[in-house]
């Protein structure tokens, strides 16, 4: 619920798991009083004493400093000398900005924001909050979005001129969330291409702290969430607040810690670089922003971020729908194939009993490497004689379903595209383009780009029909420039660029609602709950490493649940870090995921294609407990030799768990692995071994896990709950 208490001028949104407070100061500041575990009601006086006066109606900005007061969307020039959450620029080239109340109303349900993913549930609730300046007739409005049974506030701002001169928006973040004690450390997920979003944790230090990107995605290099957790706290207990940024571009989410020791957290658009030129009458919406609190350690936080993309952001039509178990051509042939020996792999996939054959790069234009052809999405007829749509029929013909790979965002200056419209790529006139990768990037704020983009990506699945779509994008901005906008809106571009592109993917799920899309973009480089918005699964990382993939997955599960997480099972030697790991090994560690392989079948032994069948057959057995049932890391890879986790159906009648051990250890005894989520009043039978055994003894006893010699071996168990 949410209340408008009018006569302290307090608004309090609360459901069964949170609190959310702010108070209307004398002045019209809108502050911040509370996040946290629920309460039936909060007075304001201890942040009065704590702005510096005795009772709220005594604080003015006259005589108390706004550096003190914990603000909703606090602003540079006023008084307060933390970093602000919004810069405007008046026409007189002055950047004070005084945001005073206006307005609150609460909505049923949520509206929509325009251009942008963003959460939608008819089971919420949404505070309206407008504020304005009274001098430049700038105008904010807040919308703060309450779910049933979800630890979550969800929040976005838009601006807009209401004045009668022309305004310069030099930041805007989404949220900010001041707190009244530095007693945290701070978790961000860095990393790099094939080592995306590897887990962080220090101590706060005085001034700023965190991650962003300047690359034109969200990237691999940082992930838009950011989290704030007591020293005490673990997987299972303390508490935890984290923050999730639903954008896939430039981004940032920092901590400062001010003198005063009161962190202010934000996360939103990325500044640098940003400036976004708002004429009288016009507006600015900026991405929403997810903030999700837990009392039950890191879990609890995790938790609430996967029920919240489960309920609220990812395509219903997917949610709860099987995914297919797949195999991918690309480390099974690259570029070098015909259509029969793509038919070939794809024989031997549907007799190992997958569901879906993934074409990948190389069938389109003259396409035999990475310098030519993206953009001319037609089929090679050298490689594939009788076209997409006769290769797609041949696959179903297997009973098969059919998957092509597009990178739509992507120009090659070797293309009929190019050569036709040289104008469309994205540059600076005068200057020499970087090519990395040998690709230059389409200038997807354009209206017709967009419309080329959508036109080729239809007629793809049109002529192949398909029933997956691996949507990929291989390179970070460069030559950051637009022929189309003027000078005054070229740093707009970044931006344009995402809202266009969340255009194109609007129109394409809208017309192809049943073609599931697998985001990819070298990897894991945009993984985003922005992009999980049109495509319920992401490719996690190039990197299929065994080892790798242990301490990739599990740090992306802290955000994201797994079923978004698209895990394969690869050849060996690994042909990212030449690493030679058991077939077993790496099946435990892609069952962590959307399922499927990327290898070539017809190179496994007998043996080896039978363990297959057998390990499909598991993925589409336990595929519902394991997508979508309540998720429990167990044990750190980044904190030890073993990797552990486990879901949990939602009726606690089924567990699969998972035992990974990075290196083999001589004269130990086997581990005792604590589970979590189990029903304590019943027992379970542990398929693999036949043995029963307590809920209430498995979490606190353990279960015992016998691991093989040898380094990278595993264990996968499953559970079922059985009559006493």
């Amino acid at each position: 619920m949410i209340e408008i208490i009018r006569e302290n001028h307090l608004i309090h949104l609360r459901n069964a798991c949170i609190s959310y407070v702010m108070v209307e100061t004398p002045e019209g500041i809108l502050a911040h009083l509370y996040f946290g575990a629920p309460l039936r009601q909060l007075c304001p006086h201890g942040l009065a004493r704590h702005a510096g006066v005795e009772r709220l109606s005594d604080f003015t900005v006259q005589e108390c400093s706004l550096s003190r007061l914990p603000q909703e969307l606090p602003s540079f020039g006023l008084g307060d000398h933390r970093p602000g959450a919004l810069t405007a620029v008046a026409a007189d080239g002055t950047t004070a900005v005084d945001l005073r109340m206006v307005s609150a109303e609460v909505l049923d349900g949520k509206p929509r924001l325009e251009g942008l993913p963003a959460t939608f549930g008819e089971d919420s609730k949404t505070l309206r909050i407008l504020l304005r300046d009274a001098h430049t007739g700038l105008e904010a409005e807040l919308l703060y979005t309450l779910f049933e049974d979800v630890p979550a506030i969800v929040r976005s701002v838009k601006l807009c001129n209401a004045g009668d001169k022309p305004l310069q928006v030099t930041r805007l973040h989404s949220l900010c969330l001041d707190l009244p004690d530095d007693q945290w450390e701070l978790i961000t997920l860095s990393g790099a291409w094939a080592r995306e979003r590897s887990i962080s944790r220090r101590a706060l230090v005085p001034g700023f702290q965190g991650v962003g990107s300047r690359n034109g995605a969200s990237s691999h290099q940082a992930s838009p969430f950011l989290a704030l957790v007591r020293p005490h706290t673990t997987e299972a207990q303390g508490e935890a607040i984290g923050a999730s940024l639903i954008y896939s571009g430039n981004f940032t989410a920092t901590v400062f810690d001010s003198q005063f020791n009161t962190p202010r957290m934000l996360i939103g658009l990325n500044d640098e670089d940003f400036s976004w030129l708002l004429e009288p009458g016009e507006s600015l919406q900026v991405p929403e922003a997810a903030l999700v609190y837990s009392q039950t350690g890191l879990d609890g936080m995790s938790q609430g971020f996967h029920v919240l993309w489960e309920g609220h952001l990812l395509p219903r039509r997917w949610v709860h729908q099987a995914r297919p178990v797949l195999f991918n051509s690309w480390e099974a042939a690259y570029f070098d194939f015909d259509e029969e020996k793509l038919l070939a792999i794809a024989q031997s996939a549907a007799e190992a009993g997958a569901d879906l054959f993934v074409l990948d790069d190389g069938w389109f234009g003259h396409r035999d490497d990475d310098y030519t052809s993206l953009g001319d999405w037609y089929t090679d007829r050298r490689k594939l004689p009788g076209g997409l749509g006769r290769l797609a029929d041949r696959v179903r013909a297997m009973g098969l379903q059919f998957g092509i790979w597009m990178e739509p965002e992507m120009i090659s200056e070797d293309s009929d595209l190019y050569r036709a419209h040289p104008d469309w790529a994205m540059q600076i006139p005068g200057r020499e383009p970087i090519r990395s990768r040998h690709q230059l990037i389409l200038d997807v704020s354009r209206a017709d780009v967009q419309d080329y983009m959508v036109a080729s990506v239809s007629q793809t699945l049109q002529d192949s029909g398909a029933a997956y779509l691996k949507w990929d994008m291989n390179r970070n901005y460069t030559n950051i420039g637009s022929i189309a906008l003027p000078a005054s809106r070229q740093r707009e571009l970044p931006h344009r660029y995402m809202l266009g592109l969340y255009s194109v993917l609007e129109r394409v799920t809208k017309a192809f609602p049943d073609v599931l899309i697998e985001g990819c973009a070298g990897g894991g480089g945009r993984f985003d709950a922005g992009l999980l918005y049109y495509s319920p699964q992401y490719w996690c990382s190039d990197n299929t490493d065994v080892l790798s993939r242990c301490r990739i997955q599990y740090a992306t599960t802290l955000v994201f649940p797994p079923s978004t997480m698209g895990s394969h099972v690869s050849a060996v030697p690994n042909h990212q870090t030449a690493r030679v790991t058991p077939l077993e090994a790496r099946f435990a560690a892609a069952l962590g995921g959307s399922f499927g392989y990327e290898l070539d079948p017809r190179k496994l032994t007998e043996a080896e294609r039978e363990d297959i069948r057998r390990q499909i057959a598991y993925a589409h057995a336990t595929e519902t407990t394991r997508l979508t049932g309540r998720f429990h890391r167990l044990l750190s890879p980044y904190e030890g030799n073993d990797t552990a986790w486990m879901s949990v159906s939602h009726d606690q009648r089924e567990a699969i768990v998972t035992f990974i051990r990075e290196h083999s250890l001589p004269n130990t005894l086997p581990p005792m692995l604590a589970l979590r989520g189990l029903d304590p009043q019943l027992n379970y039978r542990v398929e693999e071994t036949e043995e029963v055994s307590g809920g209430d003894e498995l979490m606190q006893a353990g279960l015992c896990i016998p691991v093989k010699q040898g380094d990278a071996e595993a264990v996968v168990y499953t559970l079922h709950a059985v009559e006493a």
